[in-house]
C-alpha cells in the first residue's frame, strides 16, 4: 500500500522515523500539497471554496490559477468581501495530516529538518526519532498588520532568558526565539491589511518571499522556509495609513481583485447563510422575501449614496447585521405583546438603523446630515427602488386621475385623516389601522391575489411607505412609530404655538 493510500488512523499509528520511512513517506512542499489536492478536486469537479458565493466565475478561478502556479498571493478588495474567509478555507486543500519531529517548534519535516533542534535530535536518535502528526487545521497562522507589529513578532529575536537558562552565549542560534513566520513553516501564513504594516517591516519580508531566508540580529541564518503566503489589502487609494512598498508588491506573484456581489440574489444568499438567527427566532418570526430584498437593497443604495465614501465600501456585514436586527425587532414586539408568532412589518425596519450607522463611512456631507438621518434615508431609498417591482409607479403625469390606482388612498388622507403606525402595535390593532384606509387592501389584492393574510398586511404598509417616498403622502417620524398624512396639509400646516420654544418665537 502506498503512503498516499494510508488512512488517518494508519498515519497516526506511525510513531518513529523508521516507521515513517517504511511507509514510503516523501517530503513535499506546502505549495505542492495545495497544487496536487486542487488538481484532484478539479478533476473530480468538486467545489474548492464552499460557501463563497458570487466568485464562481471571477475570484475563485483566479485563486485556483495562482495555486496551480504555486504563487504567493494578495487578495485586494474593499472590506467585507470574504478575503480572510477565502484564505482560511485554503487549509482544506492541504493534506489532512503531515509528520513533524516531535517537540519541534518549527514543524520540522523528519526527512528535511529546518531548525537546530530537529537536526540534533535526528543525529542523536536516528531512526528512533519520535514523530508527531500535525492536522491541517493547525497549519494556518494569521496576523493582522498594525503599525505596532515588530520584526520580533514576525521573524524573531534573541531571548536573553533562554540564553541565561541554557547557559549559552548570544552567538548560539539556540537562544533565538522565533516569530510567527518561522513557526508557520510548512503552513499557510496570512497577513491581513498589508498596507498597515510599516514599510521597514515590509522590507523584512523581501528575502523570505524571494529566497526563503530570514535574518535575525547578527546571525548568519539560512532557513529555506516552506510557506504559502496570502496577503489581504484594501485598495491603496482607499487606505491613507500606508501602502504596499513597490519591491514587496513585485515579489507577490499573483494579485487577485475581489468584489461585492453582483446581483441581489447572490447578496441575499450570503446574508441568509451568515446571519445568526436563533431557532427560537425562526419559530417566532416569519420574514418574507420582500423584506429580505429590502435589506440587500439598503446595501446597494449605500454603495451608490453621495453621503457614503465609495472608496471605503459597504461591507457584507451590514446586511448580515441588519437582517439579524430585523428579526430581533419583530421578536421583541411579539414578546412584548405576548404573541406566539409574528410576521415581519415594514415598521420593523427601524431596528436595522443601528446596523447601518456603524457600517458606513460617511463623507463630509454625510457627517453634516448625521449618521441616523443617512441611515433612514437609505432605508427610504431602498423602499422607493423596490416599490415599482411590486406596484405601479406613482406618476400622475403618465396616468389620468381616474386611472390612478392610488386615488382612493390619497384622497382619504387628503380629507384630513391620518394613520399612526406604532412600532410595537399588537397584531389586531395593526391590522385594524391598515384596513381603515379605503382602497388599500383592495389595491394589494388586485396586484397580489395569491398572497396570504400576513403578507397582504405587509404589502399594505409597504404601499404607504412607497407612496411617501414618491411624495404622494407625508411620512413623519414619531417617538415610537410613523405617522402618515396628506402631503399638502403637512406642508401648509402651522405648528401649535404651545409647542414652540422661546427661541422659535424669537
Amino acid at each position: 500500500m502506498s503512503y498516499k493510500a494510508l488512512t488517518s488512523d494508519q498515519l497516526l499509528s506511525i510513531k518513529t522515523l523508521k516507521e515513517l520511512k517504511a511507509a514510503g513517506y516523501e517530503s513535499k512542499s506546502v505549495k505542492d500539497e495545495l497544487r496536487e489536492n486542487l488538481v484532484e478536486k478539479l478533476q473530480k469537479r468538486e467545489p474548492t471554496f464552499e460557501g463563497i458565493w458570487g466568485y464562481e466565475d471571477t475570484v475563485i478561478p483566479d485563486i485556483e490559477r495562482a495555486i496551480l502556479s504555486k504563487h504567493n498571493m494578495n487578495l485586494l478588495g474593499l472590506r467585507g468581501q470574504a478575503k480572510t474567509r477565502i484564505a482560511r478555507q485554503m487549509t482544506e486543500l492541504l493534506d489532512e495530516y503531515v509528520p513533524i519531529i516531535e517537540g519541534s517548534e518549527l514543524n520540522d519535516d523528519p526527512l528535511n529538518p529546518l531548525g537546530r533542534y530537529g537536526a540534533d535530535l535526528i543525529a542523536e536518535k536516528g531512526d528512533d526519532t519520535p514523530i508527531a502528526w500535525l492536522h491541517r487545521s493547525d497549519r494556518y497562522a494569521e496576523k493582522l498588520a498594525t503599525p505596532d507589529v515588530s520584526i520580533a513578532d514576525l521573524i524573531g529575536d534573541v531571548d536573553p532568558i533562554k540564553a541565561a537558562t541554557l547557559k549559552l552565549p548570544y552567538s548560539d542560534e539556540r537562544v533565538i526565539h522565533y516569530g510567527l513566520v518561522p513557526r508557520s513553516h510548512r503552513s499557510i501564513f496570512v497577513i491581513n491589511e498589508l498596507p498597515d504594516l510599516q514599510a521597514r517591516i515590509q522590507v523584512a519580508l523581501f528575502n523570505i518571499l524571494q529566497e526563503g531566508d530570514i535574518q535575525i540580529r547578527g546571525f548568519k541564518l539560512r532557513m529555506p522556509l516552506d510557506i504559502q503566503f496570502v496577503f489581504t489589502a484594501n485598495p491603496e487609494d482607499y487606505t491613507n495609513r500606508g501602502s504596499i512598498v513597490t519591491p514587496l508588491k513585485d515579489r507577490i506573484d499573483s494579485q487577485i481583485i475581489t468584489h461585492y456581489p453582483k446581483t441581489l440574489e447572490i447578496s441575499k444568499q450570503i446574508t441568509t447563510q451568515e446571519a445568526d438567527i436563533k431557532d427560537a427566532q425562526k419559530e417566532k418570526v416569519v420574514i418574507n422575501e420582500i423584506a429580505q430584498n429590502l435589506i440587500e437593497q439598503i446595501a446597494i443604495e449605500a454603495r451608490d449614496s453621495e453621503y457614503v465614501d465609495e472608496k471605503s465600501g459597504v461591507s457584507a456585514r451590514l446586511t448580515i447585521s441588519a437582517y439579524e436586527n430585523l428579526a430581533s425587532a419583530a421578536e421583541r414586539r411579539a414578546l412584548m405583546n405576548g404573541e406566539a408568532q409574528t410576521y415581519i412589518r415594514v415598521s420593523d425596519f427601524v431596528g436595522v438603523v443601528p446596523a447601518i450607522t456603524g457600517k458606513v463611512e460617511l463623507v463630509y456631507e454625510g457627517e453634516q446630515e448625521g449618521p441616523g438621518i443617512v441611515a433612514h434615508n437609505l432605508v427610504g431609498k431602498a423602499v422607493r427602488t423596490m416599490f415599482t417591482e411590486y406596484f405601479p409607479k406613482p406618476d400622475d403625469k403618465s396616468k389620468e386621475k381616474s386611472e390612478n390606482p392610488y386615488k382612493t388612498i390619497i384622497e382619504w388622507f387628503g380629507e384630513g385623516y391620518t394613520l399612526d403606525l406604532l412600532n410595537d402595535l399588537k397584531g389586531s390593532i395593526y391590522e385594524d389601522g391598515l384596513k381603515a384606509v379605503p382602497g388599500l387592501e383592495a389595491l394589494v389584492k388586485s396586484k397580489h391575489p395569491k398572497v396570504g393574510k400576513a403578507e397582504t398586511l405587509f404589502l399594505m404598509e409597504f404601499v404607504l411607505h412607497g407612496l411617501a417616498e414618491y411624495s404622494k403622502l407625508s411620512k413623519s417620524a414619531l417617538d415610537t412609530g410613523t405617522r402618515f398624512k396628506d402631503l399638502l396639509s403637512s406642508m401648509f400646516s402651522m405648528p401649535d404655538l404651545d409647542d414652540l420654544t422661546e427661541e422659535d418665537l424669537e
